[in-house]
């Protein structure tokens, strides 16, 4: 009798897990549609087949950033400085490699908390899966060291605008002020204490790989793609490395275009105006007046108020005041590049420094014009599965904000937290935003939508607003560390070659304990404050 055997069962990957998502939530908002008319839109076929589309679009900032990206990696790569600098820094640490894993986590957690470095570290995914790789560990170290140290310091925000800022302009804007100084004091509590606990399981899990490769959390299919994607570097790092003369040049650059992003992210004229006023030097602006009729007031007016205004012919042409404004004549010197001082970037100035940037690689790393063209096409090839993966999640989060599905579920869950004593509000409250947080897993958009509510139910109910804010951003920062609808986390993961079902199957047990930790340190201040 032949022998038959039986196919073994792989993975389901990204693209199938968001697609599946995308379908539970289009029919839970079918289900929630009919019991809730008024406050939730069924989704149809066409909401369901269009949404990948339209997160592309709301993605699109995004998607080119990595594009580029990877035509920048690229040509890091062609002219072998990438490679050869991996192997010279592993070499270096030769017997210390672990000590790289608490120094970068600790330095991606201070981007997180100072300015929500979440996004901008998609870069760094390939960069320290090969690093660790040839280090001796495997690619899942690297992804940790960068969603970990990154994730940690969002989840204890001290200044990130995107979270703290966000969430205290839209108390503001309900007229509830609050203190600065505790959200900083308890989001540093909040921040040291989870970096520190991921830093040591991080660093556990390194040493059972570096001492047994065999302990490797990877499939078999993980490790041939990350060999693939990765090994050059790792098979470097075995040789006697030497730089030449313009591969350290390009690592000279490499390194400052990294620096020099950072830098543009953070909101600088919100931490020192002298320091921004420094980076806008030579600008200037010069003072306009601008005449207004009747029609130009009527029209602010009913685009302020969703009216329509009727007025007389004449009147509508009269001039009735005069708009005074600034108008910049000319660029400070940091916006030469991009168009933009350093300090108020975002993705569309990131992606102009990282594609001039990859230009000047070339040209230093000693490539010819068709080879500059060529690496840099081929790189952003590259990456366009992980686009895909970016847009595929953003898309779920559209579906359900076109629908008002999550507007619906917060406002339920709000309802149901009134009423109840300080013990019970703050793990509960938690676990609200916890929920959420797979619905908005955008923590300003978390910020604007649920504050307005959140915030005065606190202050009825005699609680801190300032905790608040911090259970809503410690909540969202443990969901951002594996939530399959953040285009960062499922983004990177690919680039690094990892099944976002692996790195759930490392973290989870972290997760678990984070979840914990950032309740208890939640609900003792909101009983203390």
């Amino acid at each position: 009798m032949a022998e038959t055997t039986k196919k073994k069962r792989g993975m389901l990957s990204s693209f199938t897990i968001l697609l599946l998502l995308l379908a539970i939530v289009a029919i839970i908002t079918v289900i929630v549609g009919n019991m809730a008319p008024d406050q939730v839109t069924p989704a149809n076929a066409s909401d369901f087949f269009t949404a990948p589309v339209k997160g592309f679009a709301d993605a699109l900032p995004v998607c080119l950033f990595v594009m580029i990206l990877g035509g920048f990696l690229g040509m890091m790569t062609e002219t072998g400085a990438l490679d050869n600098g991996i192997a010279a820094l592993v070499q270096k640490l030769k017997g210390n490699e672990l000590m790289i894993i608490p120094v970068l986590m600790i330095i991606f957690s201070l981007g997180g908390t100072t300015y929500g470095m979440c996004e901008e570290t998609v870069p760094f995914y390939a960069l320290l899966a090969a690093t660790m790789m040839a280090a001796g560990f495997d690619p899942l170290v690297g992804a940790a060291t960068v969603l970990l140290g990154a994730g940690c310091g969002c989840l204890g925000s001290t200044v990130n605008p995107f979270a703290v800022g966000a969430a205290v302009d839209s108390l503001r804007g309900v007229g509830i002020e609050v203190n600065q100084t505790i959200i900083i004091g308890l989001g540093a509590i909040l921040w040291i204490a989870t970096t520190a606990l991921s830093i040591v399981f991080v660093m556990s899990y390194a040493k059972k790989v570096k001492a047994d490769k065999g302990s490797t959390l990877l499939s078999m299919q993980e490790l041939k793609n990350a060999e693939e994607a990765h090994g050059a570097a790792a098979a470097e790092a075995a040789k006697k490395v030497t730089l030449t003369g313009r591969q350290k040049a390009c690592l000279g650059i490499f390194a400052f275009t990294f620096v020099v992003m950072i830098a543009g992210f953070i909101p600088i004229a919100d931490l020192n105006q002298g320091v921004a006023d420094f980076f806008d030097a030579g600008a200037q602006y010069e003072t306009v007046e601008t005449e207004l009729t009747g029609a130009d007031l009527a029209a602010a007016y009913d685009d302020a108020n969703g009216t329509v205004t009727e007025l007389d012919s004449a009147f509508a042409d009269d001039t009735v005041g005069v708009a005074v404004g600034d108008v910049q004549t000319a660029q400070g010197w940091s916006a030469f590049v991009t168009g933009l001082p350093i300090g108020q970037w975002y993705f569309d100035e990131a992606s102009t420094w990282f594609f001039v940037m990859a230009i000047i690689i070339g040209i230093v790393g000693g490539l010819s014009e068709k080879q500059i063209v060529n690496t840099f096409i081929s790189g952003a090839a590259d990456m366009m599965s992980v686009v895909l993966i970016i847009a595929l999640s953003r898309g779920i989060s559209v579906l359900m904000a076109s629908t008002g599905l999550d507007q619906y579920v917060l406002n339920a869950a709000a309802d149901a937290l009134a009423g109840v004593s300080g013990f019970l509000f703050a793990p509960l409250a938690w676990l609200l935003y916890f929920g959420l947080s797979f619905l908005i897993p955008s923590t300003s958009g978390m910020a604007t939508v649920s504050m307005p509510i959140m915030g005065p139910l606190a202050a009825q109910l005699g609680f801190s607003p300032e905790v608040m804010v911090m259970i809503f951003s410690s909540a969202i920062g443990v969901v951002n560390l594996f939530t399959p609808t953040s285009g960062a986390i499922m983004g990177g993961l690919a680039l690094a070659r990892i099944e976002w079902t692996t790195w759930l199957k490392f973290a989870m047990k972290l997760i678990v304990v984070l979840s914990i930790v950032s309740a208890i340190i939640c609900t003792v201040a909101l009983m203390v404050v």
